[in-house]
């Protein structure tokens, strides 16, 4: 590789390799490997792997929590004619659920990689119930909604069961009627 890696660079790369081969595939050499440069490269970034994995645990608290919900909120404005949930339920139905997945799989192995699920899984609750109160439901059931759609989407999300996209839509569209009522 020509250029110079930056940091944004390796956790890229690592949110792949979490994705594609797991969290025991987060080490410096075969990472260096893959991305065609020396080790020292990653050392430069990082000062060791547990901050490497920190950075990706923050990045995958972005992409899959922070970006959806900035989506969504934007949504909220009238102007675009969009409902929120169906934004809602779109993007996090139709994210990187391998990702998610492998990520829940670190959780079950590694302290810091449990305390990021919890925390992002408090964050995706909170939001979601903020939106259903929001959307004119009481405060109990939308927490109750909330939660029933968090774990909707963590059984969809864990499951190697995927529906194809028409399939797929039409669920949605009724999980949405279902939450809406």
């Amino acid at each position: 590789m020509a250029e110079q890696l930056s940091a944004q660079d390796w956790v890229d790369q690592g949110l792949k390799t979490l994705a594609k081969s797991g969290f025991t595939a987060l080490k410096a050499d075969p990472l260096a490997k893959a991305m065609g440069v020396s080790r020292g490269s990653f050392y430069w970034h990082f000062a060791d792997i547990g901050a490497y994995h920190a950075a990706i645990l923050e990045r995958w608290r972005d992409v899959a929590t922070e970006q959806i919900i900035a989506s969504v909120k934007a949504a909220l404005d009238p102007g675009r004619g969009e409902d929120p949930l169906a934004v809602l339920l779109k993007l996090t139905f139709g994210g990187r659920l391998a990702l998610e997945r492998a990520v829940r799989s670190w959780a079950a192995n590694d302290s810091r990689a449990h305390e990021a699920v919890v925390a992002v899984d408090r964050r995706r609750l909170d939001f979601v119930e903020w939106l259903l109160k929001r959307a004119g439901l009481a405060e109990d059931v939308a927490r109750a909604r909330a939660q029933i759609l968090f774990w909707t989407f963590l059984g969809f999300a864990l499951s190697d069961q995927p529906l194809p996209p028409d399939r797929q839509q039409a669920v949605l569209d009724e999980l949405l009627q279902i939450v809406e009522r």
